[in-house]
């Protein structure tokens, strides 16, 4: 019966003592790990402050900030289609261009402009623009048309328009 106990608290202590060992290891991996860290980030700092060229000096570029043109609303009577003949058009609009002078030259040749949108309304028909496709088309359309020339100077870069007002009667 001794025997019994003898070899059941050699394995016990065996065990216990690969486990001492094992939690040691890391240990000792640990520190290593840490050692080589510190010895590698010194030399970092070493190099770069060792360096005759000046680290590169990148330039933040601040946002721009958007320019808006607010336009007047539009009341357009819209192109006749199938059994509707008095569908009208209330549209506001804002565009947003790429910088001042555009803006500038919107508003130097605004009844240019607004005939020119005017002008492009009244083509549509209701049902064309009471889908998004259409809207979206409508978008591209007044792109394109204010960027051709106002009196023999280029047209402005209209990079988006915004709708305030959308309603179809």
């Amino acid at each position: 019966m001794s025997n019994k106990k003898k070899s059941t608290t050699t394995g016990k202590s065996k065990a216990r003592s690969l486990f001492i060992f094992f939690i040691l290891l890391l240990a000792i991996a640990a520190c290593a790990i840490a050692a080589w860290t510190m010895y590698e980030m010194k030399n970092m700092q070493a190099r770069l402050l060792s360096d005759d060229t000046p680290p590169e000096v990148i330039e933040v570029v601040e946002p721009v900030a958007p320019v808006y043109v607010p336009l007047d609303t539009f009341t357009v009577s819209l192109k006749p289609g199938g059994e509707e003949f008095d569908r009208v058009l209330y549209i506001g609009l804002t565009l947003r261009v790429s910088n001042e002078e555009d803006k500038i030259k919107i508003e130097k040749y605004l009844p240019e402009v607004r005939s020119r949108l005017l002008m492009l309304f009244s083509g549509r028909s209701a049902e064309e623009l009471s889908v998004n496709e259409g809207k979206s088309q409508l978008i591209q359309d007044i792109k394109q048309i204010l960027n051709m020339p106002l009196d023999e100077k280029p047209g402005v870069t209209v990079t988006d328009v915004l709708f305030n007002a959308f309603i179809l009667r």
